[in-house]
């Protein structure tokens, strides 16, 4: 079975900085793109950032200069660096990723479970 679990979030004070990480595993034979949601109280999920496989990375304006999205392609491994972090950061943040697998050969999307990050003001 394939499947991404995040880990890295929990409570972070105003101004500093966190690291998420997203794993995945499975028969996988490739990941194309990948990218980090949030969903925070109240609010609809929204993209954070997206990064190819050759590394070329989007944002939206409210993380431009403070988040980084990252991949490690040999670890099959996402990661989203958060600075500077303010409290509307609040969110569980999920992974997605689009992933060739096989037995059988097939492309799925995927999400993981997310991680809450929780910036106190």
């Amino acid at each position: 079975q394939v499947q991404l679990v995040e880990s890295g979030g929990g409570l972070v004070q105003a101004g500093g900085s966190l690291r998420l990480s997203c794993a995945a595993s499975g028969s996988i034979l490739s990941i194309n793109g990948m990218g980090w949601y949030r969903q925070a109280p109240g609010k609809q999920r929204e993209l954070v950032a997206t990064i190819t496989r050759g590394g070329r990375a989007t944002y939206a304006d409210s993380v431009k200069g403070r988040f980084t999205i990252s991949r490690d392609n040999a670890k099959n491994t996402l990661y989203l660096q958060m600075n500077s972090v303010k409290p509307e950061n609040t969110a569980v943040y999920y992974c997605n990723a689009d992933l060739v697998v096989a037995n059988p050969y097939r492309y799925l999307k995927v999400w993981g479970q997310g991680t809450l990050v929780n910036v106190s003001s």
